[in-house]
């Protein structure tokens, strides 16, 4: 999976695409317990598509790369909440 693919998606997709990749490397690996798995590989490109999700997910969040859908990272959003929370209280 590219990257650039990944970064065209919005947060909500790509949460969905991390969860379904966490739920096909549980199938995967429980299969490998049983020894049973037809391309073995398949294990280590999953962590590494799931480590990739994850980096764009961190990288919104610490507000070094914006998600395509959010003009604003989680962090603005999260000063903007509490300066409308300090209006609010004043």
């Amino acid at each position: 999976m590219k990257i650039d693919t990944l970064r065209d998606m919005t947060r909500d997709e790509l949460l969905q695409k991390k969860h379904e990749l966490m739920e096909e490397l549980f199938n995967l690996n429980m299969r490998r317990s049983l020894k049973e798995l037809d391309n073995p590989l398949r294990l280590r490109t999953l962590r590494r598509d799931i480590a990739k999700v994850e980096t764009i997910l961190s990288e919104d969040r610490q507000g070094i790369r914006m998600i395509v859908d959010t003009p604003v990272s989680i962090l603005d959003r999260k000063e903007a909440a509490k300066k409308n929370d300090e209006e609010k209280s004043e």
